[in-house]
């Protein structure tokens, strides 16, 4: 049985034949590019094939953080618990602060 490397290679490589992409996370924000890539980021971390689609020269525009349609729900999931993560954390950090 191959390891977590061989794994990813082989959904990369699955990704690559054919699947449809679809947009997971869009914005036009004057900070869409750094949020596509910290996105990105995260779903790289768990292994999920992403790529940011954007107009770099006019950051103006919308950024879309694609991936393989087998992988749209599971990456949906992954983004929507990183935010709620991200929120309880900075809830913990803020109550703690109060404290001292």
């Amino acid at each position: 049985m191959g390891n977590e490397r061989d794994r990813t290679v082989e959904q990369n490589r699955k990704a690559d034949e054919g699947d449809a992409m679809v947009a997971v996370f869009s914005s036009s924000n004057h900070d869409g590019e750094m949020e596509s890539l910290a996105i990105k980021g995260v779903l790289d971390a768990n292994e999920i094939p992403a790529v940011v689609v954007g107009p770099h020269v006019l950051p103006n525009l919308e950024f879309q953080v694609q991936v393989p349609q087998q992988f749209a729900a599971q990456a949906t999931q992954v983004i929507e618990d990183a935010r709620k993560g991200g929120r309880q954390a900075a809830q913990e950090a803020e109550s703690q602060s109060e404290v001292r």
